[in-house]
């Protein structure tokens, strides 16, 4: 992203495909989950739920359950982009960061064929931004949204994988989505696994945590919310280009950076009032934000947001006094920033050195700060690559990472540049 400061950061941009998958939901709320079948307590047919709209719907009130118990599930069969993988949504309970029992929708993949002798590993796959209205959630989208991000679940999958998911909370599930908010990424990317291995009987224990750009943040987040699963082994994380140092983004932006970085400034505004009720948006948006929050919310994902900025002053999206900035980037180191401690476990971080997107100084800050906390990080810095080229060339590092690190054995492998 030309002209972008350090510390900004942001996800893919390129346009997925429009067209929407409409899945049928199995209510699970009254059913046991066992093994591969999902059946009543006396194995009768249930009703189904449609999506309503682009949202996935949700019993109200919600079946009490623990994290990572299934809500519903639908299994749309093998799917020829992914390798043939078996493709179920699910929607599962997780945590918000203020401790609320919330509805998280994803998509799990899985290899087709027998599974190996200990179950197939898993990943559980965290997206880069793509927008804030449930239409953007990455589930609803044959190529996951992003090609590069089908690109990377068919090559995990082809190696012996299967792949979790999640949309992050509020995206296709009830709610505004926590942009950002690391504890209730962390927890939905923890959380996806456990559900996993509720509705597939013959995965593993062991997984790993894969995120890029907003993923890559969640992982790292995800690092300490592996507690919650103590029957799963997390095995290590890869972050690829992470955001951090949210803190840095409003004085940027307000300051007169890169336009396109107004759709992330206010993404992370919401984010934060979506976790807290003492942030008014009405208060902190000008007129052109005010009258763009509908299509925000509800309609527009990346693309169609940062052309809705187009050729807009900061100050006409957003109101924001010194006082409130300080506030806000308070808010936002506290709740956003992925290095405030330790990560636990062997951590990878995948830097592409022209990324324009996230600073390659920035991250290089944030290995170092996480290095001083006792964290263990391996940094590889990919020459020439940028904030999306760097996915697909770096496919076959993470797969030798894994291995060395109780993932699959290796195969031979050619690093193939990103999908566009």
């Amino acid at each position: 992203m030309a002209g972008s400061s350090p510390g900004m950061w942001a996800g893919a941009r390129r346009v997925g495909s429009a067209r929407r998958v409409a899945l049928l939901l199995v209510l699970c709320s009254l059913v046991a989950c066992s093994g591969d079948k999902v059946t009543g307590r006396r194995g009768s047919a249930l009703p189904a739920a449609a999506l309503s709209g682009f949202t996935y719907v949700v019993p109200v009130p919600m079946p009490p359950g623990r994290p990572g118990d299934v809500i519903a599930t639908s299994d749309a069969g093998p799917d020829a982009r992914i390798a043939g993988a078996d493709r179920r949504v699910v929607v599962y309970h997780s945590t918000s960061v203020t401790g609320r029992d919330i509805a998280v929708s994803g998509v799990l993949f899985v290899p087709p064929g027998p599974a190996p002798g200990d179950g197939w590993p898993v990943v559980s796959w965290a997206h880069g931004t793509t927008g804030m209205a449930d239409r953007c959630a990455p589930s609803e989208r044959p190529n996951l949204y992003y090609n590069e991000y089908a690109q990377v679940v068919r090559t995990f999958v082809t190696a012996g994988y299967a792949v979790a998911a999640t949309d992050f909370p509020g995206l296709g599930t009830p709610g505004v989505h926590s942009y950002l908010i690391g504890v209730d990424e962390g927890n939905s990317v923890v959380d996806i696994v456990t559900a996993a291995r509720h509705l597939v009987a013959r995965l593993s224990p062991t997984w790993f945590a894969v995120g890029h750009s907003q993923g890559g943040q969640a992982v790292l987040f995800a690092t300490r919310a592996a507690a919650r699963a103590p029957a799963l082994h997390l095995a290590g994380a890869i972050a690829i280009a992470p955001a951090s140092h949210l803190d840095l983004i409003l004085p940027a932006v307000m300051g007169g950076a890169d336009p396109y970085d107004l759709s992330y400034a206010v993404y992370s505004v919401i984010g934060l009032s979506a976790v807290d009720p003492h942030i008014a948006l009405s208060s902190l948006l000008g007129p052109a934000g005010r009258s763009r929050l509908r299509l925000i919310l509800e309609d527009a994902c990346l693309e169609q947001a940062d052309a809705s900025f187009a050729r807009l002053s900061p100050s006409a999206i957003l109101r924001i006094s010194p006082q409130q900035v300080t506030q806000l980037n308070a808010e936002l180191g506290r709740d956003d920033d992925p290095d405030n401690v330790s990560t636990m476990g062997p951590v990878l971080v995948i830097q592409g050195a022209t990324d324009q997107d996230v600073s390659p100084v920035v991250t290089q800050l944030m290995v170092q700060h996480l290095h001083r906390l006792g964290a263990d990080v391996t940094e590889r810095v990919y020459p020439g690559r940028n904030h999306d080229a760097v996915v697909g060339p770096s496919l076959c590092d993470q797969l030798a990472w894994m291995t060395t690190h109780g993932g699959r054995p290796a195969t031979p492998c050619t690093p193939q540049p990103s999908e566009p």
